[in-house]
This record gives C-alpha cells, sequence and structure tokens, in this order.
C-alpha cells in the first residue's frame, strides 16, 4: 500500500491557511500517516467502516486540538486507505500454498 498523503485545495483555503498550506499539509500527512501504521498494526477483522472511523480517530488525535476541529478529509480518499489496510490483513491471512 502507498502511504497517504493529505493536500489541500488551495482554492478552499483562507489566506492564512494558503500560506501555511506546505507546513499544515506535512503535519495532517504525518498525523494520517501514523494513524494508519497504528491501525495497520491492530487490526483484527473490523469492517472497512470501523478502520475509517478509527483512522479518522486516531489522525485528529495526533494534531493540535484547533487543527484536528477543521480537518474535514475527503471521505472517499480516507475510506479507501480503510480499504487498502483491510485487504492487506486479508491476503496476509490468507493460507500459503504447500
Amino acid at each position: 500500500m502507498a502511504e497517504p498523503q493529505v493536500t489541500l485545495d488551495p482554492k478552499s483555503l483562507n489566506p492564512v491557511e494558503d500560506k501555511l498550506r506546505g507546513p499544515l499539509q506535512d503535519q495532517l500527512t504525518s498525523a494520517l500517516r501514523a494513524a494508519t501504521e497504528k491501525t495497520r498494526h491492530t487490526y483484527a477483522g473490523e469492517s472497512v467502516d470501523e478502520v475509517t472511523d478509527t483512522l479518522l480517530r486516531r489522525t485528529k488525535s495526533g494534531l493540535h486540538h484547533d487543527i484536528a476541529d477543521g480537518f474535514r478529509p475527503d471521505p472517499s480518499q480516507l475510506r479507501h486507505v480503510a480499504e487498502s489496510i483491510v485487504a492487506e490483513a486479508d491476503t496476509r491471512d490468507l493460507p500459503r500454498p504447500r
């Protein structure tokens, strides 16, 4: 699975957010990647919806509360990360050919 990346749309940012876009994207990406790794390692058969919720909760918990309050990731992209975690776990759990 490729590492997830947060990219902010400059058209949706106010002037202050736009000036801080690079560092903000880096911080959001770092929090999402940490949440992805932790979720990948603790995955125990949860549904994709549960994994998506866990990713969002863990990502926000890794951010300053002001940033977490404003973080609204694209639901379909976050779900895609969750689907990758579930699919990767399903692949690991397959019996090995003899």
